[in-house]
């Protein structure tokens, strides 16, 4: 392992893959996916701080799962990302893991995880989860890899319209962190060099509601099938506000902006739900493998919307 930097700028210089928490890093290492070295932001300061401008945080890339899940201030401001947070893995995991290296961690496909197999991301030719086993995989076919993206706080993060910065001093939205999907051989769009080290929140919306669901093959510690986080604002019986984001369907997290026009300004019912949900699937493209997401996708947006409806405005 190479010295651990001390600071943003010996970090960049740096040859290595960087490590947060290593709860991913490491177990890349250990399959010989990855090789390092690796280098160790651990030292670099102020990446484990949450700060506070007026009604909106700053959150830095080293801050911890757990406390996204646990802030309180957090949790009031955006529940929707605290609960996504609190969703995530087994305790263990969310005490080590950190949120840049949620946001920037590797996609889970066996082809990929294989260090005797060549894929896309490693450099191949071409998705050998195309033709081969892909019942995983995504459900909207936006490019040649057809891995879904493992990110659950980019998906939570998409649906706040959050930033995200590098250390340059400059900032772009969480989705062109990700991209459209067509780039089939990056998870993230960040250059060589370049550190992610906050992500910037908007303004916490008074009286937001929110929830958070995954849809899985068991009930503990495993990736999700078909995930998606809403985001609502209700002022008396009328949906003002609504965001709704799903992660494992798509190479990139996916925001549902058909069913988000479907409930805006709709009353807050079961009838407006349903309308919406009928449009969770357009535009999908599934493989023949992953047709049965298209089942999983709506009512894990409904279960979503529900839970959302029911809860009390935060802020």
């Amino acid at each position: 392992m190479t010295p651990a930097p001390r600071t943003l700028e010996e970090a960049g210089q740096a040859t290595g893959e960087f490590r947060a928490g290593g709860t991913d890093l490491q177990q890349r290492l250990r399959s010989g996916v990855s090789s390092g070295p690796p280098v160790d932001l651990g030292l670099v300061p102020d990446l484990d701080r949450v700060d506070w401008d007026g009604g909106a945080a700053q959150i830095g890339a080293m801050v911890s799962i757990a406390t996204l899940a646990g802030d309180t201030r957090l949790a009031s401001a955006y529940p929707g990302l605290a609960q996504a947070a609190a969703s995530l893995a087994t305790p263990q995991i969310r005490a080590a893991g950190t949120l840049g290296g949620n946001l920037l961690q590797r996609n889970r496909c066996w082809y990929y995880r294989h260090p005797a197999i060549e894929c896309l991301k490693k450099g191949g030719a071409d998705c050998p989860a195309r033709g081969g086993n892909h019942l995983l995989g995504v459900c909207f076919d936006l490019g040649p890899c057809v891995a879904p993206h493992p990110s659950t706080l980019g998906m939570a993060l998409l649906a706040y319209d959050a930033e995200v910065t590098d250390g340059s001093g400059g900032a772009r939205p969480v989705a062109e962190l990700y991209g459209d999907g067509s780039d089939g051989r990056h998870d993230h769009q960040l250059g060589e060099g370049e550190i992610l080290t906050a992500v910037r929140m908007p303004p916490a919306l008074e009286a937001e509601r929110a929830a958070y669901f995954r849809a899985t093959s068991r009930e503990l510690a495993e990736w999700p099938l078909v995930e998606a986080l809403a985001r609502l604002v209700v002022s008396g019986e009328t949906i003002e506000f609504a965001a709704v984001a799903v992660g494992g369907v798509a190479p990139v997290p996916l925001r549902l902006e058909r069913v988000e026009q479907a409930l805006t300004g709709q009353p807050a019912s079961s009838e407006t739900v349903e309308g919406a949900i009928s449009l969770a699937t357009s535009g999908a493209s599934p493989l023949p493998m992953s047709r049965y997401k298209l089942d999983l996708l709506p009512g894990t947006v409904r279960e979503t919307l529900e839970r959302a409806l029911e809860r009390p405005g935060a802020g």
